[in-house]
């Protein structure tokens, strides 16, 4: 009995030596494995920091009945963080004693501001049947976080809603038809002492600015060529005439001279017999058709009319179609009387001090008063004074916008204030009506809070509604800038393609190629940045960046020397940036 036990423990032991030098063995030969990361150094998308890794074990590794966990870390100061754990389970591997293991995963983590300057490590630990481990040593297989994408410029629009006022020269129309007996041009006395003959006389006697005066003269069909060719041109000018002598009456003088008169004698048109014989009630549908089945065949003019005289329906149509066509239309095209723009800009300053009442100008006219000052203040206090007065969705879109354009020129508290103040009257313009501007107020307001998720829907929502091309414009800047953030460049670059161009937008367009490895035109890219202002540094570190990616080592020690000319706080980033690590020492002799 004794000897058996002592056989048993003999055998134990011995298999507990076995276990602990294969997890000796795994260990020692994990010093070899090959671990490859993709990118290295790390790069920085969006908001996290992915990593594709591939591992080959060698041959002899990893015996059966073993597995080897090779846990990845990222290591930045005390600051530890576990990236994943890739498994090699050796019934997975059957020909691992002869063969290499390999195996291939991808991870990602979010990123830490405070943990840029790391590195990458992988530990792995062998593992028996039994449970019992051995570690093998931390090894660094990649470098901290390239932080490129983060040179994104920040880009806020703000949409003010169109005031409906139109500051430009309007010509507003005044029409009156007069009409002549048959085959004559003489204007009867019953025409010009009618209502409308009294109204358009008192038209005249006011004076109003007039650019044009356009008098149609038409005839009815009856009638020869020569008859009906002069009976409308003489029906113009007997208008005309009847115009200028009462422009004499009321003293017109050089004012005369500006108005321009057009005669338009229409001869043999059956248009306007047409439409009015559609309009008409006094025959049937059948002898309409019977009549323009004689209007619109074949002959000429005197011989459909002739044709016309035939039909039993003519007496209808002689009597009541044929006075309207004996007629002298006219159109004058006279200035709209406005206020000019610095009355505007008086009274609304009044209104929005309280020494004039909101009624002096019309709610078009005070948020229009709004566009006429670049001081954010002067408009906050008119656009207060618009909510007050008619509390229209666009007032409170435009005071909202105010407060946009005060925060992204504020920092701390007073942006986050003002922010707040935005919010609250843009969520009153969208219970009244949620259109695209109040929308791409709402992605700017929520980009300045630093809600990245929010900002995109509200643009993306905003540029669904089909806003005016200049407001797209500025909502495409916004939404280019996000997916930048976001880490979707394909998206970005065809976003900034249609936004307004501006040096923002030319940058973050060379810097979504850039993002997007193309970096030849990523150059391009930023040079068009620098074109539009020269003392923009950014551009020529992002050109440098992507120069130093193109291998290019004399473009880019050119473009970080003038980089650091315009921004001398760039050097350190420089000198710190994996960007430029293959070339550390060319970099630091060229900025030292």
């Amino acid at each position: 009995m004794r000897k058996s036990n002592i056989v048993i423990a003999f055998f134990v032991g011995l298999t507990m030596l076995s276990g602990c030098s294969a997890l000796n063995n795994m260990v020692k030969l994990a010093a070899t494995q090959q671990v490859d990361v993709v990118p290295n150094p790390l790069e920085l998308h969006g908001d996290s920091v992915k990593v594709d890794m591939s591992v080959v074990l060698p041959a002899k590794m990893l015996p059966q009945k073993y597995v080897y966990n090779l846990t990845t870390y990222y290591k930045s100061g005390e600051n530890d963080v576990e990236v994943g754990t890739m498994v090699f389970d050796a019934t997975d591997f059957p020909d691992s004693k002869t063969t290499t293991s390999r195996k291939s995963d991808t991870y990602s983590f979010l990123y830490n501001p405070a943990a840029s300057q790391g590195v990458l490590e992988v530990k792995g630990v062998a593992a028996d049947q039994n449970g019992k481990t051995k570690e093998a040593p931390r090894m660094e297989v990649a470098k901290g976080i390239i932080t490129t994408s983060q040179l994104v410029e920040d880009e806020f629009y703000s949409a003010y809603a169109f005031s409906g006022y139109n500051d430009q020269e309007e010509l507003v129309p005044t029409n009156v038809d007069f009409f002549f007996d048959q085959g004559s041009s003489v204007l009867r006395s019953s025409e010009t002492r009618s209502e409308k003959g009294k109204e358009f006389a008192a038209f005249i006697a006011d004076k109003n600015v007039t650019k044009t005066v356009t008098i149609t003269g038409t005839h009815s069909p009856e009638g020869t060529e020569t008859i009906n060719s002069g009976l409308s041109e003489a029906r113009a000018k007997a208008i005309e005439k009847y115009y200028r002598s009462q422009m004499r009456k009321y003293d017109y003088k050089d004012m005369a001279d500006s108005i321009n008169f057009i005669l338009k004698p229409v001869v043999e048109d059956w248009t306007a017999f047409k439409d009015a014989l559609s309009a008409y009630e006094g025959v049937s549908d059948a002898q309409k058709s019977e009549i323009l089945k004689v209007v619109n065949g074949a002959g000429v003019f005197e011989d459909k009319e002739k044709a016309l005289q035939k039909l039993d329906s003519y007496k209808a149509i002689f009597k009541d179609i044929y006075p309207g066509l004996r007629a002298a239309k006219t159109e004058v095209l006279t200035v709209k009387d406005k206020k000019t723009n610095a009355e505007i800009a008086v009274l609304a300053k009044q209104v929005s001090e309280g020494t004039a009442s909101a009624d002096t100008l019309s709610s078009a006219e005070l948020l229009f008063a709004g566009t006429l000052t670049p001081s954010l203040t002067e408009k906050e206090a008119i656009y207060k004074a618009a909510t007050k007065k008619d509390g229209s969705w666009e007032s409170h879109n435009n005071l909202g916008a105010v407060y946009l354009e005060m925060a992204a020129a504020a920092e701390g508290a007073e942006r986050t204030s003002n922010v707040e103040m935005a919010i609250t009257q843009l969520e009153i313009a969208a219970n009244k009506n949620n259109t695209a501007e109040v929308l791409a107020n709402m992605a700017t307001a929520y980009a300045l809070q630093g809600d990245k998720a929010q900002a995109y829907d509200a643009v993306v929502a905003g540029l669904e509604k089909s806003p005016s091309s200049d407001h797209a414009s500025g909502m495409n800047a916004v939404k280019g800038s996000l997916e930048i953030k976001n880490g979707e460049y394909d998206a970005a670059f065809e976003s900034l393609k249609t936004a307004k161009e501006s040096t923002s937008v030319a940058f973050n367009r060379g810097l979504a190629l850039l993002l997007n490895k193309d970096y030849e035109n990523a150059v391009t890219g930023f040079g068009n940045a620098a074109e539009q202002d020269a003392e923009f540094a950014k551009a020529y570190y992002a050109s440098a960046v992507a120069s130093a990616r193109l291998k290019n080592d004399a473009d880019m020690l050119a473009s970080l020397k003038t980089a650091i000319e315009k921004d001398p706080e760039l050097k350190e980033k420089a000198l710190n940036d994996l960007e430029f690590s293959n070339y550390a020492a060319q970099v630091a002799e060229a900025l030292n």
